[in-house]
């Protein structure tokens, strides 16, 4: 089944883009958040980032998400140096 689309089209574009990552989404049932994404590393230090269904700027949130992604060691397959 198909999720949910973000009503902001750059908000949806940044999550689509995440989800190419290998983010995954997980809609929020109720709550301020529209959703979180999670990392690909999906364990204790894998990043988490909200997804605001009316951001304060649709287009600021959309650059912080891509940011985040971005930042983010899990979602670029780098490996811990510990491991």
């Amino acid at each position: 089944m198909a999720r949910l689309r973000h009503p902001n089209k750059e908000i949806e574009a940044a999550i689509s883009a995440a989800e190419d990552l290998g983010w995954t989404v997980y809609i929020s049932p109720k709550g301020h958040a529209w959703g979180h994404l999670y990392c690909p590393k999906n364990d204790r230090d894998g990043c988490i980032i909200s997804v605001w269904s009316t951001p304060r700027s649709k287009e600021n949130h959309a650059r912080s998400i891509t940011r985040k992604v971005k930042l983010c060691p899990g979602s670029h397959g780098v490996e811990d140096e510990k491991s």
